[in-house]
């Protein structure tokens, strides 16, 4: 179990401490990455272990195509700085960044790479980290159509662009049609690979109490049978993370990102019921 930390007092004021954080599906390298969302979100907020569940570096649109802005460097920088100040960094890697995968077992500037990980809760539950692609049905037999729903991602995040630019002049509210497309066929692979309740079976299988993944962009927290499902959403569309607080309670906090949304509020917001241990 990590041993608690005291807090830093050249820390600047307002910054929110966690005892971990996991995020998963930063994507950078492509234009749709929130990395100034993210950079912001690093910013003001610190815990003892940052768990990177997957697909933060987007190797197959690397590949076709090199983008990679100041803010996505920085983004990069900014988890080295922690790892060098003392936060446990650990790196499991998806199916974008599989080019990693090779390198299982060793440290990049202090960042451990590891396959999965078993991360103990302060409440003692303990739960298997990973980034979930293994269990869906499309990437694992079928990978030309998950290139194909990747590239198809990618025209509806431009749309999106271009339709919300027409909805400010006209006075409507941000809305999303990357992410609403990307929702309807990412719930359409979880409902036919069952998605959910295999990474529930899984972390039966390693006896342990939960599963922690990404790979989806969808944010959610769920029991079955007794055991958590838990998944960080992205930080393409939905900017959130899953955090644990002090006492081992888990939440999903979802980061305002001002490129995306209007008025945002500097505040993180919770979404969906944090699991709680039953009385």
């Amino acid at each position: 179990m990590t041993t608690g930390q005291t807090s830093d007092s050249s820390e600047p004021a307002g910054t929110r401490r966690y005892r971990s954080l996991f995020i998963s599906d930063l994507h950078l390298g492509t234009r749709g990455a929130q990395a100034d969302a993210l950079l912001e979100f690093l910013r003001e907020c610190e815990a003892q272990t940052i768990y990177l569940v997957g697909d933060i570096v987007d190797g197959w649109r690397l590949r076709s195509a090199w983008y990679w802005p100041q803010s996505h460097n920085d983004v990069v920088q900014k988890l080295l700085r922690k790892a060098r100040k003392g936060t446990r960094v650990v790196y499991v890697p998806g199916n974008h960044d599989e080019f990693l995968r090779g390198f299982y077992g060793t440290h990049f500037g202090g960042i451990e790479v590891c396959e999965t990980a078993v991360h103990e809760a302060a409440d003692g539950r303990r739960y298997l980290v990973i980034h979930g692609d293994v269990f869906d049905m499309v990437v694992r037999h079928a990978k030309w159509l998950a290139y194909l729903g990747d590239w198809a991602y990618e025209i509806a995040l431009a749309l999106s662009i271009r339709i919300n630019w027409m909805r400010r002049r006209l006075g409507f509210t941000y809305w999303s049609l990357s992410a609403w497309a990307k929702l309807k066929v990412k719930n359409a692979v979880s409902y036919i690979g069952r998605y959910e309740e295999v990474l529930a079976a899984e972390a039966a299988r390693h006896a342990v109490d939960g599963v922690i993944c990404g790979h989806i962009h969808c944010a959610a927290m769920r029991d079955f049978d007794g055991f958590t499902y838990i998944n960080t959403g992205d930080w393409v569309e939905s900017c959130t993370a899953v955090v644990e607080h002090e006492d081992g309670r888990m939440e999903i906090i979802a980061w305002p990102a001002q490129s995306r949304t209007l008025n945002a509020s500097r505040a993180a917001i919770a979404i969906g019921r944090p699991w709680r241990r039953a009385a």
